[in-house]
């Protein structure tokens, strides 16, 4: 018998959860389940629409209904109320926070006999969000969270009940990175012969990139020969640049925008830093497990459940700037030690964090709920 499952997310444009739900939409088995993927925004334009091209090819219609805002909220709920009485999917399942509350809402509108919110980060700001998942938590059968630490989060902080909540990590396309050719730096504008530390994330508040470019000038002391990659967007762009101008950084800082080669540059790259101030199992750390690289990063939400073993030779706890830098210098000089990082992350990253495992998580946890009676409210 085949169940028809929806998916509903804020935006479509290329990031780590928009990454998962379109992955997870286009493997759910097709003799199974038959998927269709709602989203609240307009869709991104080109080059940054390769995830609509995904759905495209994997015959997965998607729907936008281009609102853009909080204040939006209305015409979203009565487009995907709409969208679902005619879709009549057996499930719900949305992502990120806005998706969550109009999802839940317009899924008790329009009938549906489950829905389910993804919770993908532990974000320590209060805000109304947080609010609104509780206020809609009897219309939600379950909250699937990405990590433990985010499932602590959701029952300590957001007051959401434990019996409700479930942990299904991130999966990650391990193919993708494995055959990665490395960028050249001459493809970069980059000196030959230069070695390249990487960020990949939005320039905003949340990934702190000003808290890393402040580094920087003790590391090129220590490490003159390296260079750092910014790859990535956002409000912090223009800051950043004049920040880099302020420091004499030079011609050591290097701001790519957005990218769809990040397994390239992943592998031209001798690690990932990632210095976020809250997160809940971020991707691009993943990303660089997949493509064998060491990661320097703050220990954030989800940092030591991926990195297990791992986490302490490539953590440090918030704030520590002599440790940062610290590992970062260990790193870059021990070659032999960054690659045994490496190595061994990769090597849990193909034990415990594919996608094939993560789909079959969540078709796991569907047939459980479309088994069951509808659940009280």
């Amino acid at each position: 018998m085949s169940h028809r499952i929806a998916f509903c997310i804020t935006t479509l444009a290329p990031g780590g959860a928009e990454r998962q739900l379109v992955e997870l939409a286009c493997r759910l088995p097709g003799d199974r389940y038959q998927t269709a993927v709602f989203v609240l925004g307009p869709p991104p334009l080109p080059p940054q629409d390769e995830l609509i091209r995904q759905t495209v090819a994997e015959k997965v219609p998607v729907t936008f209904f281009h609102t853009r805002s909080l204040w939006s909220a209305g015409s979203a709920i009565r487009q995907l109320t709409g969208c679902l009485r005619t879709f009549r999917p057996a499930l719900l399942q949305c992502f990120l926070a806005h998706a969550n509350v109009t999802g839940a809402i317009a899924a008790r509108l329009a009938g549906v006999p489950q829905c389910v919110t993804g919770i993908r980060v532990a974000d320590l700001r209060w805000n109304f969000h947080r609010l609104a998942s509780r206020m809609t938590n009897s219309l939600v059968s379950r909250h699937i969270c990405v990590s433990e630490s985010v499932a602590t989060f959701a029952v300590q902080r957001m007051h959401l009940p434990a019996s409700k909540v479930v942990v299904i990590p991130n999966g990650v396309d391990l193919g993708r990175f494995k055959t990665a050719r490395p960028v050249t730096p001459a493809e970069l504008g980059i000196p030959a012969g230069r070695k390249l530390l990487l960020f990949v994330g939005r320039l905003d508040r949340q990934k702190q990139p000003e808290w890393l470019l402040a580094r920087l000038p003790e590391l090129q002391q220590r490490l003159p020969n390296h260079d750092l990659v910014i790859v990535g967007d956002g409000t912090l762009r223009g800051r950043l640049e004049r920040l880099a101008n302020q420091l004499s950084l030079g011609n050591h800082v290097h701001f790519l925008g957005w990218r769809s080669d990040v397994p390239r540059l992943l592998a031209a790259s001798e690690m990932l830093l990632l210095c976020s101030a809250w997160e809940g199992m971020p991707g691009v750390v993943l990303e660089a497990m997949a493509a064998s690289k060491p990661v320097v990063a703050i220990k954030v939400h989800g940092t030591a459940e991926l990195l297990g073993q791992a986490c302490e030779p490539q953590t440090v706890i918030a704030h520590d700037v002599p440790a940062f830098l610290e590992k970062v210098t260990q790193l870059a000089r021990d070659r032999s030690r960054a690659a045994e990082l490496g190595h061994q992350n990769r090597i849990r990253a193909e034990a415990e964090f594919s996608l094939e495992a993560m789909t079959t998580h969540y078709a796991e946890l569907y047939d459980e709920l479309l088994a069951a009676a509808p659940p009280s409210k």
